[in-house]
């Protein structure tokens, strides 16, 4: 059933919900919704033609995962890390992904070229969107080749997070990691070196954080109808 107004209810939502969550989720990570974007229930509601409480349990989900935040005065946001978690969220990756890295070798048969060379004409085509996806697709493709589906899971949360950083304090060019970075990170796979790939690895994280500049972004309020008017999340 839907509301006198046309718009699926929360409780008519469902798995319907699933794919408004992975719009935004995208639309955050890929820096088409910058940090501190506002996320108007009633703006989002119309485009996704749900009701405002169906929008309000996906922002819930998002807040969830420390993607957004949602306070009674202020509404949603996409979120924006303090610079002691922005900090924080890279030194856990490198401890993290490069403690995994005996496991990763033990188990890979294919380095990620192909993941590697898409990215590289992503960063070609000036296709920002595509450049920031794919360099956090390399990260965790090389978790998930341990087989330690835990840890993929933990560095997938990680590297959307690290998206909010890069966005909040990355400078105005920087696309995801650098690509010459990842292309010593394939050769080292191939060469299977456990201690020249661990410490590539580390100073890719401290190259990344070096990079950064920690000032805070302004409050926008995006072009929803753009953004989502592909989605096909309304019925």
């Amino acid at each position: 059933m839907k509301s006198k107004t046309g718009l699926k209810t929360a409780s008519d939502l469902g798995d319907s919900g699933e794919p408004i969550y992975h719009a935004l989720m995208t639309a955050i990570v890929e820096h088409q919704l910058p940090s501190g974007s506002k996320l108007p229930e009633e703006a989002l509601s119309e485009v996704f033609g749900v009701s405002r409480t169906g929008i309000l349990k996906v922002l819930q989900r998002l807040t969830a995962v420390q993607m957004i935040t949602l306070t009674p005065k202020r509404g949603a946001q996409v979120a924006t890390p303090t610079v002691e978690e922005a900090q924080d969220i890279f030194c856990t990756r490198s401890l993290v992904e490069c403690a995994d890295l005996p496991a990763v070798l033990a188990h890979c048969q294919t380095p990620l070229e192909k993941l590697n060379r898409q990215e590289q004409k992503a960063h070609e085509d000036h296709d920002g969107a595509a450049a920031i996806r794919l360099s956090f697709a390399f990260h965790i493709q090389l978790q998930a080749i341990s087989s330690n589906q835990v840890l993929t899971e933990m560095v997938t949360r990680l590297t959307q997070r690290s998206s909010l950083v890069v966005a909040a304090y990355g400078a105005p060019w920087q696309q995801g990691c650098r690509c010459d970075d990842h292309d010593r990170l394939v050769e080292l796979l191939r060469d299977k070196s456990l201690t020249r790939l661990t410490d590539s690895l580390r100073q890719h994280f401290d190259h990344i954080i070096a990079s950064l500049r920690f000032e805070r972004s302004g409050e926008t309020l995006p072009d929803f109808a753009r953004l989502f008017a592909a989605t096909g999340a309304r019925s």
